[in-house]
């Protein structure tokens, strides 16, 4: 569908831009600032203050970031047919100001061994309840803040890669700053300063969205105020049904981050784990998007369409395995990093959530290589197709692990692993997303047929979302247990870290050269 923008006038540009970009710009970093920064800190708060063990700490994280990576399906589709754009971000961003600063409470810290401690009951269902409202304000406000984004420029306006380029640029600075920013004063001040830092800069990006949504050209606007106004339900509006709605799904998902399942022969199967109810919600939504797609290729689709969308299929599926690995960074990494690591150089001392920043500080370093790379390589007729390019992708992710194997097998003098280790490893991990992850995008706007790009767009972030519940479920492979006096014996720490590093490694060279295997046939898919 084509949309016209009105031409702004000169003063409402900035830098040759609407003005409209920098407001989404500055809501989405401190957006991005907020999720990134509680996250860095998210894996340690849960260990070392609620005294979860190692294998419950990674699996909430999982199932957390899942969800929230999840529900934008939700907040997108509402505000494309109800809510409106710049609704659904102030909806969105007032759950986020609020979960955030419900994480700063934290009561008091839990007594007794890791794993076996008795929490502050209250102070853990006050966590619970700000993840949940996280994530369905992340569902509301990040689908939709990039498609303002994209209405303020006019079909085929030459500026919109730039401006998207711009916006890119906020997500990684957000989170890079919040690495550094939140993880110091979390670590050295408090658990709930560090989440509270996240809030009030969440609750500053909410200001100037409101301050700024004059910029926004009429382009975020409902679809049809009338029906939005319109009373449904007991006479309230249809917009306040659907705020309400907003409430009633976080306390689904309040005591969905609670609930495990127990399935004896699953449960056999992942190692005598419980099943979470989140990994059964994925999985009965996989096997539905895996049943629609296989009554499309069963209609009169022509044999190139179906080609290409079963190549489609097979890219967005291994991607939930790529992001499985990546996610580690948040997971075991973190953890090997505040037990393990040497984490002094040039005189500076960082603290272990502090270096999750590496991967958003190579991402930004880079986004211009890349972006020069792929134009001169297909001048070249060089220029790799998707599946190979996933399948890079998956090697680069396989190689990461390996370097941080290797460094955990043979550590320093001190016994330590130097960080310039997980640096190596950050810049080889980042190569293989700026491979896959911007790739992806563009072959699912490339491939898909016009009738499901948005189903398939969405399908791409649902297994994202599948790629966190499996990160989560991976990380308990580096589970350890602690001594009797809560402290964890380095050596034996590294050799599980090297252990498990390596069996992530194998997984992903394994798929990558997989997918060099397929891509041949993959490439004859999506040209027959």
């Amino acid at each position: 569908m084509t949309h016209t923008v009105p031409l702004p006038a000169p003063g409402t540009q900035l830098f040759g831009h609407p003005k409209g970009l920098f407001v989404c710009f500055m809501t989405e970093m401190w957006e991005r600032f907020a999720f990134y920064g509680m996250k860095a800190l998210l894996f340690l708060y849960l260990t070392q203050h609620h005294k979860f063990d190692d294998a419950s700490g990674y699996l909430l994280l999982g199932t957390y970031a899942g969800l929230a990576y999840a529900l934008p399906l939700l907040g997108g589709l509402l505000a494309d047919r109800y809510l409106g754009m710049r609704k659904a971000v102030l909806f969105g961003g007032l759950l986020l100001v609020l979960g955030q600063l419900g994480m700063a409470y934290t009561g008091d810290i839990a007594q007794g061994l890791q794993g076996q401690a008795t929490p502050d009951a209250f102070a853990l269902q006050v966590m619970y309840f700000s993840l949940a409202l996280i994530g369905v304000g992340v569902g509301f406000l990040k689908p939709n803040i990039s498609t303002i984004v994209g209405r303020l420029y006019p079909d085929n306006d030459p500026r919109r890669d730039s401006g998207f380029t711009i916006f890119y640029m906020g997500i990684n600075v957000g989170a890079a700053l919040s690495s550094l920013l939140v993880g110091y004063v979390g670590v050295k001040y408090g658990w709930g300063y560090g989440f509270g830092l996240s809030g009030v800069m969440m609750a500053l990006g909410l200001v100037q969205f409101i301050y700024g949504q004059k910029h926004l050209l009429g382009q975020a606007e409902p679809a049809d105020p009338v029906a939005l106004r319109t009373p449904v339900l007991a006479g309230l509006t249809r917009e306040w049904v659907i705020y309400l709605g907003g409430l009633v799904t976080a306390v689904i998902v309040w005591q969905v981050l609670q609930t495990r399942i127990t399935f004896a022969p699953l449960t056999a199967l992942a190692g005598g784990h419980e099943v979470t109810l989140t990994e059964v919600v994925a999985v009965v939504m996989g096997a539905a998007l895996f049943i629609w797609f296989i009554r499309l290729m069963l209609t009169d689709l022509t044999r190139v369409e179906k080609g290409r969308m079963i190549v489609l299929m097979v890219l967005i599926t291994i991607s939930a395995l790529f992001w499985g690995l990546y996610e580690q960074s948040y997971g075991p990494w973190v953890a090997m990093a505040d037990r393990a690591m040497n984490l002094t150089t040039f005189g500076v001392t960082l603290n272990a959530p502090q270096t999750t920043f590496l991967g958003a500080a190579f991402v930004i370093l880079f986004s211009l290589p890349f972006a020069w790379l792929w134009p001169k390589l297909e001048k070249k007729g060089m220029n790799p197709s998707y599946p190979a390019k996933f399948a890079w992708g998956l090697v680069f992710c396989g190689l990461a692990f390996g370097v941080l194997s290797f460094a955990a097998g043979n550590p320093g003098e001190s016994g330590l692993v130097s960080i310039w280790w997980l640096v190596l490893a950050y810049a080889v991990l980042v190569l293989g997303e700026m491979v896959l992850s911007p790739i992806g995008l563009s072959a699912v706007t490339s491939l898909s047929i016009k009738s499901a790009v948005g189903l398939m767009m969405g399908a791409w972030f649902l297994f994202s979302a599948f790629g966190e519940i499996i990160a989560g479920r991976m990380g308990t492979w580096a589970s350890i247990e602690p001594n009797a006096d809560g402290s964890f014996d380095v050596a034996r720490s590294l050799q599980v870290y090297s252990s498990v590093f390596s069996d992530m490694m194998w997984i992903g060279l394994a798929a990558g050269v997989l997918m060099f295997v397929l891509t041949p046939m993959l490439k004859r898919l999506m040209r027959d």
